[in-house]
């Protein structure tokens, strides 16, 4: 009898807690608005392009700063990905990869909205480069 109500009071708990996430859903979420980049940042180059030297950086900063919302391989798809007002987008999507580096770099750094500005958090601009060339790398 007593485990009937063990199973009984499990089924009861993961009822509620699915019924308590379908209200946290991503089809809630509003798509961003294009990024309006600054020409200084669509014309910047990246002076540490192919700087494999940097890949370790890069992923230290990522997986500390970015993975709880871009998710392990930045597919948007972090554990605070589903309470945000936005959708997060995918780095892995062509539409993504087809941006410049500086235009990566100016939404990872400068950010704006639900995505935090990261100039004082990751104050070394070598740094900065290292994160853009890593999220470059996620497939």
């Amino acid at each position: 009898m007593k485990k009937y109500r063990n199973l009984l009071t499990l089924s009861v708990v993961v009822f509620l807690g699915s019924l308590l996430l379908s209200f946290i859903t991503v089809q809630d979420q509003k798509d961003p608005a294009p990024w309006d980049v600054p020409e200084k940042y669509v014309k910047m180059e990246n002076p540490y392009a192919g700087d494999e030297s940097l890949d370790r950086v890069g992923k230290i900063l990522y997986i500390k700063h970015c993975r709880s919302c871009h998710g392990n391989n930045g597919e948007g798809d972090g554990p605070k990905a589903a309470s945000m007002k936005t959708k997060i987008h995918s780095f892995t999507s062509e539409e993504f990869k087809k941006q410049a580096d500086g235009v990566i770099y100016y939404q990872t750094v400068i950010g704006r909205d639900e995505m935090p500005n990261y100039e004082s958090k990751i104050p070394d601009e070598e740094d900065r480069w290292a994160l853009v060339n890593y999220i470059k790398t996620l497939k």
